[in-house]
């Protein structure tokens, strides 16, 4: 019987068990977006996993949304994820690069005073959260149409730059509220173009981004992240069934190489989410590996894998705060107690200090 504990083929990487890593932002990269020691020395200390995918790495200046996020698209960006690499490999891990453009979640103090670009001119939800304050976001900048085909290129040079860079794949970060889900869903949407309206141009985005990335390595290196219950950012879709179904089953027909969905979290399903069960609903409508992450301990994991709901499971969360949350898991050992007030900042406390079972 299949369990998280099983090894898995990945288009021909073996991962030694289900049990992936998801990507978590943690603002630990230099503030230029380079990679660093202490990076390495965090995800190597968690190559157990079945799959590490990394944090958010914007792949332009204009995709940049996070303090202390990191970046791939100079030489500098390259050589210091090398260094990561490099340090997961050693440790027997696999690794990889989750690309992204923040679109509209960002602010012109981080971008030389430039406003965030977006499909439509609104605001996001909540506030943008610098080291020392928190601020509104500002009215994003619609980008015209003859702006975005240079996005999808830079997704393509990212993923060259990534796989320089020694990773083992990429995914498209299309969930979350980022420019790719901003296009796909019609409450951020209002694009009146070949960018939007029907469901299949405001898929447009994620599909050419896909091909393109596809091109730049091989379709089975790429993954898609998708979130169709998650609010974050004030995201939603006046049908959510349909719109994930379309590209859920396009992405299917490219054989994509897997595709991780977000489970709603306790803040979406108080706001009365439309999809509750993002596994059971999707999965029968592909055939590539399919990732869940949002909300999983070790018995619902097991109990989704076991049921053919997904291939694995990405942990978040746990991984955060337990460097050797494969081996924990199997053990059926106690989980260290994350502290959200390192979850965010600089240094290695709350980062690389949580212990291992045997030290």
């Amino acid at each position: 019987m299949t369990d998280l504990f099983t090894p898995m083929d990945l288009h021909g990487l073996q991962l030694p068990n289900r049990i992936w890593m998801s990507a978590m932002t943690r603002t630990r990269a230099e503030l230029d977006g380079t990679s660093n020691q202490l990076m390495a020395d965090y995800y190597a200390q968690r190559a157990d996993a079945g799959l590490i995918v990394t944090e958010c790495t914007a792949v332009s200046r204009q995709g940049r949304g996070v303090v202390g996020g990191p970046e791939i698209w100079t030489d500098a960006h390259i050589a210091g994820w090398r260094g990561v690499t490099d340090a997961v490999h050693a440790a027997d891990g696999r690794i990889y690069c989750q690309l992204w453009h923040a679109g509209r979640v960002s602010h012109p103090d981080m971008r030389g005073g430039e406003l965030p670009v977006a499909p439509s001119p609104l605001p996001a939800e909540g506030k943008f959260k610098f080291p020392d304050r928190e601020v509104d976001f500002p009215v994003p900048r619609e980008l015209a149409a003859d702006e975005i085909p240079p996005i999808i290129a830079d997704f393509a040079q990212g993923t060259r730059n990534a796989r320089e860079a020694g990773f083992d794949g990429v995914e498209l970060h299309a969930a979350n509220g980022y420019l790719h889900d901003q296009f796909l869903q019609d409450i951020t949407n209002k694009r009146t173009d070949d960018w939007g309206g029907s469901v299949e141009n405001r898929a447009r985005l994620i599909l050419e981004t896909v091909d393109a990335m596809a091109a730049a390595w091989s379709m089975e290196r790429v993954g898609v992240r998708l979130g169709p219950s998650i609010s974050l950012y004030g995201m939603g879709d006046s049908d959510p069934l349909t719109t994930f179904g379309h590209v859920v089953r396009e992405l299917d027909k490219r054989q994509v190489g897997c595709l991780t969905m977000l489970e709603p979290n306790a803040k979406d399903l108080e706001k009365g989410v439309a999809i509750e069960n993002v596994a059971e609903t999707f999965r029968p409508m592909t055939t590539v590996p399919f990732i869940v992450n949002t909300g999983f301990d070790k018995a619902k994991g097991m109990r989704t894998i076991e049921a053919g709901h997904a291939d694995a499971v990405a942990y978040g969360v746990p991984f955060l705060a337990n460097p050797d949350l494969v081996g924990r898991l199997k053990q059926d050992a106690e989980l260290n107690k994350p502290d959200p007030a390192t979850f965010y900042g600089r240094g290695p406390d709350g980062y690389t200090d949580y212990p291992a079972l045997n030290r």
